[in-house]
């Protein structure tokens, strides 16, 4: 069993920062690509960043600038670092990781059940 729980959610007002993390448990040989997705009131779910094992990362052009991806491959996490937030980054959002648990058998992708994000004044 493996499983992605996020965190850190909550209501922030515009201007406002919050921390997000995405930490995987059970069975874990090796943890490839992570990222943060979300999904707006009437939009479709998109992807917000990724980082590979090496620490490659992504954005989408939105949060260039306003948010950081991290990780901490010894426990198993990933962060978003969410600075400077708008109304429009209000959504909820999934952590992914692509994780295998066996050296045999190839790497499987994971999501968290999401978290709210609402940022409102």
């Amino acid at each position: 069993q493996v499983q992605l729980v996020e965190s850190g959610g909550g209501l922030v007002q515009p201007g406002g920062s919050l921390r997000l993390s995405c930490a995987a448990s059970g069975i874990i040989f090796s943890i490839n690509d992570m990222g943060w997705y979300r999904r707006a009131p009437g939009k479709q779910r998109e992807l917000v960043a990724r980082i590979t094992s090496r620490g490659i990362t992504n954005y989408a052009d939105s949060v260039k600038g306003r948010f950081t991806i991290a990780r901490d491959n010894a426990k198993n996490t990933v962060y978003l670092q969410m600075n400077s937030l708008k109304p429009e980054d209000t959504a909820v959002y999934y952590c992914n990781a692509d994780i295998s648990d066996s050296l045999q058998y190839p790497s499987k992708v994971r999501w968290g059940q999401g978290t709210q994000v609402t940022v409102s004044s």
